[in-house]
């Protein structure tokens, strides 16, 4: 039997991340603003098949669509979706809602997953972290922000190099200890 955390709990841990890992380490450099300003929409599912991850997927989207003051949203599986394959497979079926819905232009989306694991690299390569959460989400971004920070930023293209240059810079030891102190109060299955 799956036992999901309470939502507050997954909220927090969520934010736990984005603070010390995605922030602190400057993975994202827009996430510190939005996360300031309160502008992160937070919604965790309970979704375990993929119809219905999907629905909500596209409803998030319809929620950003019509609310402005919501810069960006992070649908967060809190008991589905742990397979990365699984996982893989509702980021692509996502992303074709995004293209053949109209919404591509608009929204952009970004992967994380407690398992992440980038294509073509060994599985014990630090690379993975830059990528790894306490639990998978979809995180949908709107693209209008997504080129006005990048416009700002020095070297944008370089971005995903300096993070994992960073994520192996931290070494094996910090991942293992601070992925076990964010995922200490997940339920276990």
């Amino acid at each position: 039997m799956n036992i999901s955390a309470p939502p507050t709990d997954v909220i927090q841990s969520i934010r736990t991340w984005l603070s010390d890992i995605i922030i602190g380490h400057n993975f994202c450099p827009f996430a510190k603003r939005e996360f300031e300003r309160n502008s992160i929409e937070y919604t965790v599912s309970d979704a375990y098949s993929l119809a219905d991850a999907t629905d909500q997927f596209l409803a998030e989207l319809q929620i950003l669509e019509k609310n402005n003051t919501i810069e960006t949203s992070l649908i967060i599986f809190s008991s589905g979706f742990k397979s990365f394959d699984d996982y893989l497979t509702l980021v692509e079926m996502s992303q074709a809602l995004i293209d053949k819905g109209g919404y591509a232009g608009q929204f952009q989306l970004a992967s994380f997953h407690p398992d992440y694991c980038f294509e073509g690299e060994p599985l014990e390569d630090l690379s993975h972290y830059t990528n790894r959460a306490p639990y998978p989400i979809l995180h949908v971004l709107r693209e209008r922000s997504l080129e006005r920070v990048l416009k700002t930023f020095p070297d944008p293209e370089n971005i995903p190099t300096r993070n994992i240059a960073k994520a192996r810079q931290l070494g094996s030891a910090y991942w293992q200890r601070v992925m076990q102190q964010l995922s200490a109060t997940q339920p276990k299955d």
